[in-house]
């Protein structure tokens, strides 16, 4: 089967991942709306394309917080890879860094930070964290990310609590016995959620601040009033996310609250977005909107499915393919030239 497009990984992946595990991956929350909107929301985005510009040589170099990747795609963190492929975060990790872009390392890892690491030495790597009821553990986790090399620190702010996720719960899905979630190994029992902490306000920053020199992202934030706090408690950045629909069904897609993220920062820190990008158009669309970069969750657990690191490679190819011709057909010869100018809303 020739793998021409994402849902062709999508296809294969649902076909050959044990019903379980495609479950867990394919999983939005309650009746999926947000999950499913997160796509259906690109589609009603129009290009407005411009004709008889110069697009022989095209540059689709970005730079996310002052490293140079080689497209404006990334890796979001989705937990768990080894559930995927048998490498697990060590294949990510390797494609990333073959495909020269930046990887997320999730706090749910089926590898160790040290593991993912080593396998891509000298690679752009970010850490998510999620703040747990034990502190000391959250702490040791950022001090040994900040030792390793990772780059940026990726606070994950949408998950006080699990989302109901009913295939999950229908499955009673539970990580197998030979997997461990290798972070959390001496701190925790494996993968039980509610050893999160509900209590988690904007002032952990500030103790997340006296623990790291590592900028601070932050992630999933969806309107203008939590965009704002963002910038007065000294992030970096912000990832427009809802967690892949995930969390709280029927909030915004990602896409439409991009709009309103990026308004209220007003340039002031960058500003990224994941959930439903699935077309080299997609990533288009997001950097007319001022997204700086996207990040895809599901598609690249699709491409690890399918062959590992050369299947993920396998995607971020194709995405970048497609989004150097859409720049193109679109009338940007560059990254620099790509804004709102380019797509309208569609009435329909």
């Amino acid at each position: 089967m020739a793998m021409v497009c994402l849902s062709d990984f999508e296809a294969y992946a649902k076909k050959y991942l044990p019903k379980i595990t495609w479950d867990y991956f394919a999983a939005g929350a309650d009746d999926c709306t947000t999950r499913d909107e997160n796509i259906l929301a690109y589609k009603r985005i129009r290009f407005r394309p411009r004709m008889l510009r110069d697009v022989s040589v095209m540059d689709i170099r970005t730079k996310i917080l002052g490293s140079e990747i080689s497209f404006p795609v990334g890796i979001a963190p989705t937990g768990f890879h080894q559930l995927a492929w048998p490498d697990g975060e060590k294949s990510t990790a390797r494609a990333a860094r073959a495909m020269n872009t930046c990887y997320i390392a999730s706090t749910y890892s089926t590898c160790t930070l040290e593991e993912i690491s080593a396998a891509a030495p000298g690679s752009l790597r970010w850490f998510q964290l999620y703040i747990h009821r034990n502190r000391a553990a959250s702490q040791q986790l950022v001090q040994r990310a900040e030792a390793l090399g990772f780059q940026a620190l990726v606070l994950t702010v949408d998950l006080p609590y699990t989302g109901k996720r009913r295939d999950d719960v229908r499955n009673s899905f539970r990580l197998p016995p030979h997997m461990k979630v290798k972070n959390l190994e001496r701190a925790f029992e494996v993968c039980k959620m509610s050893l999160l902490d509900p209590s988690v306000t904007w002032n952990d920053i500030y103790w997340l601040r006296s623990l790291t020199r590592l900028p601070i992202i932050i992630k999933g934030i969806l309107t203008r009033e939590d965009a704002e706090l963002a910038v007065r408690y000294g992030v970096q950045g912000i990832i427009v996310s809802n967690h892949g629909g995930r969390q709280l069904d029927e909030g915004p897609a990602t896409i439409d609250a991009l709009v309103e993220v990026v308004e209220a920062v007003r340039g002031s820190v960058e500003v990224y977005v994941d959930g439903g990008i699935r077309k080299g158009s997609d990533v288009l669309k997001a950097l007319a909107l001022g997204a700086k970069c996207v990040f895809i969750g599901r598609p690249a657990l699709w491409g690890l499915a399918y062959k590992g690191e050369e299947g993920l490679q396998d995607v971020l190819r194709i995405l970048q393919d497609e989004f150097r011709l859409s720049m193109a057909l679109a009338g940007c010869a560059s990254v620099s030239e790509i804004g709102p100018h380019l797509v309208q809303f569609s009435k329909l």
